[in-house]
């Protein structure tokens, strides 16, 4: 049984990895799932603080993950129809097959967005659009320090109980 949590909540860490790039997947909640699956092996000490701890990072993560970007997009004179822009943009970028696509669909998506809200002005639609870039790149970068950083957790908790298992 310990055996199927441990694979499971490695699977849970690095589903949280991916996720903080592929918006299908989530990120820092799935990896702390998987923190919660190596808790219930039984050669794991408990430290329910930590465990407290980690689910109050994932979810202060995945509340940042939808506030920085349409904070970023706000910022620089942007409308919602930017930050529906960026989002529709990230899973085109995804799906179509161009190089850096995930980079690039955020922002074409943004500037897509506000040219819609207003056709007239093309520099507020660019600054709103580099807005949104720049919000999309700061929240999945804290989300991958924070799905990297439960993944280094996982790495030590079970390699302080190898003896256990191994």
């Amino acid at each position: 049984m310990e055996y199927f949590l441990l694979i499971g909540g490695f699977i849970c860490i690095i589903g949280g990895i991916l996720g903080s790039f592929l918006p299908v997947l989530p990120d820092a909640p799935l990896s702390w799932i998987g923190l919660l699956l190596l808790y219930f092996c039984d050669g794991i000490e408990t430290e329910y603080w930590l465990l407290g701890i980690t689910l109050l990072i994932a979810i202060v993560a995945g509340i940042l993950d939808y506030v920085i970007p349409a904070k970023g997009t706000k910022r620089f004179g942007g409308s919602s129809y930017g930050i529906w822009g960026t989002n529709i943009g990230l899973i085109v970028g995804l799906i179509a097959p161009i190089p850096f696509g995930f980079i690039i669909g955020p922002f074409v998506g943004a500037f897509v967005g506000e040219i819609i809200y207003d056709s007239k002005d093309h520099k507020r639609a660019l600054k709103a659009a580099t807005g949104s870039f720049i919000g999309f790149l700061a929240s999945t970068f804290m989300k991958f320090v924070v799905c990297m950083a439960f993944l280094g957790l996982f790495l030590y908790k079970v390699w302080e109980f190898r003896d256990v298992w191994f």
